[in-house]
């Protein structure tokens, strides 16, 4: 099996982090913006993109801060979406860590940035 390197992506986005956390943690609200469908079930989201289901465990969650998701038949990898607000300044950001096969890294690049774009959309940021 092919090893991932660890990415990390900063992403600022005008909005409160009361208002974004919904939208890393609800599987109805995570569905409108970062993947076609979620389903959750017995503690398990299962993320549908293009008709093919990946399965993760949502293994940590600070309220109104972070997320952490590990995929179940991808071990021991699994990606984490943190709210960072400046304490000076207020700006917020959405920071995501996630794993990624050396060969896909600028196209997984891209599919965050359009995916976060398509968030701030959503909540009108």
């Amino acid at each position: 099996m092919e090893e991932k390197v660890k990415i990390h992506l900063e992403y600022i986005i005008n909005s409160s982090p009361r208002i974004l956390y919904p939208f890393i943690q609800e599987p109805n609200a995570l569905s409108q913006w970062f993947a076609d469908d979620v389903n959750y079930r017995e503690g398990v989201y299962e993320f549908i993109w293009d008709d093919e289901a990946n399965r993760a465990k949502l293994v940590a969650q600070k309220e109104n801060k972070s997320v952490r998701f590990k995929w179940l038949d991808d071990e021991p990898y699994y990606f984490e979406i943190e709210i960072i607000q400046d304490e000076l300044t207020n700006d917020v950001a959405l920071s995501i860590t996630d794993y990624v096969k050396p060969d896909n890294l600028e196209d997984r690049k891209k599919i965050w940035d359009n995916s976060v774009g398509y968030l701030q959309s959503v909540i009108g940021a």
